[in-house]
């Protein structure tokens, strides 16, 4: 069944020629949109409709038709979708997102999808700009409701009438599949309109945005003023890593610059801890350690109250970015939300040493844009057949992995008692070494096929090249477990030589559904697969 499956998927495609032409599509959106463009790309062409948050055009397209829409979502604010029709159609379609704050439509994503025969889909969220700039949400929250949650519902909407009209013949399944605010936006999806996708393949989601902004401003500010005696200099984190790696590496039974178990570490922080012999520049005052300490423990504020998990160890290459403040300024991703969308300021001067524990309050009261996909009861998503897998990397310095295991806890902490059986629907997997949505240190394998991944290798990558099966492509496992009720085990993850499909793979490992953890054999090449087991912690 499983090779008929990937036949059928691989080779059925429809090859009938289509009228690409904006007056075949007139009459067939409402009133309240406008088809700004229409083009006919070629086999092997290339589209450019670049943005802040996605410069880089797209190159060596499939026959396709791309089009996009304008829509005008209340009387001050309007959002953008593009739509890729291949010509060799899988009769599938699929949906991607974006990440931060930007706007812009995701082709890139999309050219991905349509290599592999979808109908794919992507909106600018109503507004242009990069990751890190909310400055569009300044006193606007129409555009900010279409940021949060009603840009992706409707470009879904749209796009999927589209493409009936332009094929003739109705969709058989609709996926998604995204990172970060990607991620976000599609459990968003399935928590307000659960109709609207059979399946969706989410990582790292950003989907506590009152908490997770919020503490990307508060982890800045521990390390701040520049002169404070806590403040950790950006050019002590390769310290703190070297340490960190010398201490967990071998704790997870195998030394091989992997850090597979960062939460059974246990790691003695005050190795770094400087003496009379030490070199100021590789070693930590017990100021500064004490700084270190807040990075890798939860933000517990006000009466105990959780607020947002930490840092894993193993996160340190990619951490420093947003808890480096060498430049004395916080992170946007917190300074700019919290201006732009919660204040309502476009004052630089706001004094952030008034920040605290009563903005998140004041966060969670307004919840702008209603952007938190927060809502943990998913049962009406698993009544009607629909599938998650979601992951996330251990190495992540943007998102804390630990967001996510949150979010996985308070699903089986809602539906369990429900007598709602969580695995049947939704599977959560790890990913050592794996940094933010994609990469990884220590050449620990992190590519799945997951949202933006292919891209990241090369434009016109898709799948997992020379592994085109649902046991290492994290979509076909979607696809097999939604059309053939086959649930993903374990998925095996790969790390190709410098990140480069062309020079061949460096390694690979299982990845095992949470809370399994992948355990090496003790024989056999430690970079094989098969030479590792997933062992389970425990059953629900």
């Amino acid at each position: 069944m499983h090779t008929a499956f990937l036949l059928v998927l691989l080779y059925s495609f429809r090859t009938t020629a289509f009228e690409c032409t904006r007056s075949f599509f007139i009459g067939i959106l409402p009133p309240n949109t406008t088809i700004t463009s229409v083009v006919s790309v070629p086999a092997g062409g290339s589209f450019a409709d670049p943005s802040p948050e996605f410069p880089t055009n797209d190159t060596g397209l499939p026959a396709l038709c791309a089009i996009k829409v304008n829509v005008l979502s209340s009387p001050t604010s309007s959002f953008n979708f593009g739509l890729f029709l291949p010509e060799a159609w899988n009769s599938r379609f699929i949906g991607s997102g974006n990440g931060g704050f930007g706007g812009g439509i995701n082709w890139n994503d999309m050219e991905t999808n349509s290599l592999s025969g979808f109908a794919s889909m992507s909106t600018d969220t109503g507004h242009l700009s990069g990751v890190g700039d909310a400055s569009w949400a300044l006193n606007n929250p129409e555009s900010q409701i279409d940021w949060g949650f009603r840009a992706m519902h409707g470009s879904v909407v749209l796009a999927k009438d589209l493409t009936r009209h332009y094929y003739g013949e109705e969709i058989k399944y609709s996926y998604y599949s995204a990172c970060s605010t990607g991620g976000r936006q599609g459990l968003k999806e399935i928590q307000m309109f659960p109709e609207d996708f059979d399946g969706i393949l989410v990582g790292a989601p950003a989907w506590w945005t009152t908490h997770l902004q919020t503490w990307s401003l508060e982890i800045g500010l521990w390390n701040l003023p520049l002169d404070g005696a806590n403040h950790i200099p950006s050019s002590l984190f390769p310290v703190i890593s070297d340490e960190v790696f010398k201490q967990c590496d071998s704790q997870d039974g195998l030394a091989d610059g992997i850090i597979s178990d960062p939460v059974g570490c246990n790691f003695f922080l005050e190795a770094l801890l400087c003496t009379p012999a030490s070199s100021k520049s590789a070693c930590l005052t017990a100021s500064q350690l004490q700084t270190l300490y807040k990075i890798y423990s939860d933000w517990v504020d006000r009466n105990d109250t959780f607020v947002f998990p930490h840092f894993m160890l193993g996160s340190e290459a990619q951490y420093g970015a947003l808890v480096d403040t060498d430049s004395g300024v916080a992170s946007p991703l917190g300074t700019s939300w919290v201006l732009n969308f919660l204040l309502n300021s476009s004052s630089t001067d706001y004094n952030w040493a008034n920040f605290g524990y009563s903005t998140v309050q004041l966060a969670d009261t307004i919840n702008p844009g209603q952007a938190n996909a927060d809502d943990f009861d998913l049962s009406p998503f698993a009544r009607r057949g629909g599938k998650l897998i979601h992951y996330h990397g251990l190495s992540d310095g943007l998102i804390p992995t630990g967001s996510s295991i949150y979010f996985y806890k308070q699903v089986l902490s809602t539906l369990l008692p429900k007598g709602v059986s969580v695995p049947d629907f939704y599977r959560f997997y790890l990913v050592p070494g794996m940094q933010h949505c994609s990469g990884s240190v220590g050449d620990a394998p992190w590519y799945i096929g997951g949202g933006g991944q292919p891209f990241t290798l090369g434009t016109t990558v898709h799948g997992v090249p020379g592994f085109e099966d649902s046991k290492h492509d994290a979509l076909l496992a979607l696809m097999q477990w939604v059309e053939h009720d086959i649930a993903p085990q374990e998925i095996v993850a790969t790390k190709y030589v410098n990140d480069s499909v062309a020079l061949g793979v460096r390694r690979q490992r299982p990845l095992c559904p949470f809370p399994s953890q992948a355990k090496y054999h003790g024989l056999g090449n430690p970079d094989l697969a098969t030479s590792w087991e997933c062992q389970a912690l425990g059953t629900f």
